[in-house]
């Protein structure tokens, strides 16, 4: 028996997401080979795979940031107890999370130093050296780092202790040029979720109760998981003056008298990855965006004796001829795996498009191209290849956007009473968008009756119309707002 024979059809199936939503969401994760736990407690090892999805998103986000005109810069680690104690609400909404250094080698240090959770306040207090003159506005940094946040219940990519992201920290003249910033921002933000993730995402502005701890207004664009839950994608936060008086942060205007500034501060971190996995992934696996996907094309050689150097030629050929089209492409020419193996495998991990090439398709000048997101295969000649999977690659992409929209808006819904409400939330789940009387009590009371969070007034369909009353207390609406269960 070889060695071909020997190997499993298939990979190991993983369960599928009507059967456990959550053990379907891990095990498409360790079998695409994209992270796994470590011997730390509450955090994970991103591998190649899954970091080469981060750095294509990564990288498509950062060229809006430096579009918009900010620069990267990068800040310390380790922040004093002292400076996080300088915003109490701040400190208040991260203490239960930080991280602390107590220790220097063998020497109990002075001050303890929590490992950010964020870095308002480290930032802050440079910033108030570095801010003079109005000549010196705007400032416009942000750096991508790793944070660290003591999370007691741990999900790889969604909440882990230690994750990636970026942070943007700028500081304003004025009021409004700072609102400004932070809806640009957020925008920014949808464009790139929709059109390089193929998330669809809901921009709103979070309740008091749910904004950015030490923020005067937190906006966030909100996705929806194929399970019904909510993922909050993005926040961009007006800091208004609250830590520019903390740290002090003044500048001499041009009417020449000392002003206290204003400022913003905005973020996504790998939960995206998560994002892209619940958004579109089925019962096989992964479906990965072509725009980020770290591999695009996958060419599958299926062997056969004596003409394995002749099919790994071709292979090789139609791989370059990709490569120079700007197409991140991978070669499969594994000749102790049956075919069947490696499509399911590459299925799984995720890939948009698919070249299967075999003896006979060195007769006859053709291969089969499948396609991810449908399953849908057809022959074309070798002539073109390259049109057809760059044609594909910008049709999945349509496709999965298309998909996921749909989704959302069969999945948003209007109960018409409090009793309809608590029925969609445990039998449909999804988005609900109902009146809300704008108060923290009736808020935290539907949280408290049904785990259901008020995730956003949406600026599109957060109106209240003629007759609208609170879904709970009956009082008179003041918003329309979306509630739903959340990661």
């Amino acid at each position: 028996m070889t060695k071909q024979q020997a190997a499993p059809n298939k990979p190991d199936r993983i369960p599928s997401r009507a059967e456990n939503f959550s053990d379907w969401y891990i095990e498409c994760i360790r079998k695409a080979d994209m992270a796994d736990y470590t011997v730390v407690k509450g955090c994970m090892v991103i591998k190649p795979y899954g970091y080469g999805l981060w750095e294509n998103l990564r990288d498509a986000l950062d060229r809006r940031i430096k579009e918009t005109g900010h620069e990267n810069a990068y800040f310390p680690l380790l922040v004093p107890e002292s400076l996080l104690k300088k915003e109490a609400e701040h400190v208040e909404g991260f203490a239960p999370e930080c991280a602390w250094v107590t220790h220097g080698g063998n020497d109990e240090l002075e001050e303890r130093y929590a490992i950010r959770p964020t870095s308002e306040a480290i930032i802050g207090s440079i910033y108030s050296q570095w801010v003079k003159s109005y000549r010196d506005l705007p400032l416009l940094i942000n750096q991508w780092a790793n944070v660290m946040r003591w999370e007691k219940r741990t999900r790889l990519f969604l909440r882990t202790s230690e994750f990636l992201w970026q942070e943007g920290h700028t500081v304003h003249r004025t009021e409004e040029e700072a609102q400004e910033e932070t809806l640009k921002m957020l925008e920014v933000y949808r464009e790139f979720l929709e059109t390089e993730l193929a998330i669809p995402a809901v921009p709103g502005q979070k309740s008091d109760a749910e904004k950015f701890a030490g923020a005067s207004k937190t906006y966030t664009v909100e996705a929806l998981m194929q399970d019904g839950w909510a993922l909050q994608a993005g926040t961009s936060h007006n800091l208004g003056q609250h830590f520019a008086k903390g740290f002090d942060i003044k500048f001499l205007d041009e009417d020449n008298t000392m002003k206290v500034a204003w400022t913003t501060s905005w973020g996504v971190s790998t939960r995206l990855i998560g994002g892209v996995i619940m958004t579109h992934g089925d019962d096989n696996g992964l479906k990965l965006p072509p725009r980020v996907a770290p591999v695009q094309v996958v060419i599958v050689t299926i062997p056969k004796s004596g003409l394995e150097g002749a099919l790994k030629e071709k292979s090789a050929a139609f791989a370059k001829a990709l490569r120079a089209k700007g197409v991140r492409v991978r070669e499969d020419n594994r000749d102790n795996l049956r075919p069947g193996f490696k499509f399911t495998e590459w299925e799984l991990k995720g890939v948009p498009v698919r070249i299967e090439l075999g003896p006979k398709d060195l007769e006859n000048g053709t291969v089969a191209i499948a396609r991810r997101d449908t399953g849908e295969k057809a022959f074309v000649k070798w002539d073109d290849i390259v049109g057809t999977a760059e044609r594909l690659l910008v049709e999945i992409q349509a496709n999965l956007l298309k998909t996921a929209r749909e989704f959302r808006e069969r999945m948003t819904h209007q109960p018409r009473n409090w009793e309809e409400f608590q029925d969609f939330i445990e039998t449909r789940k999804g988005f609900m968008l109902v009146g809300w009387d704008g108060t923290g009590e009736t808020e935290a009371a539907i949280k408290n009756a049904t785990k259901a969070t008020l995730r956003c007034i949406p600026f599109d369909g957060g109106k209240v119309q003629p007759g609208d009353v609170d879904i709970f207390s009956g009082k008179p609406a003041v918003h329309r707002a979306l509630f739903a269960r959340a990661y």
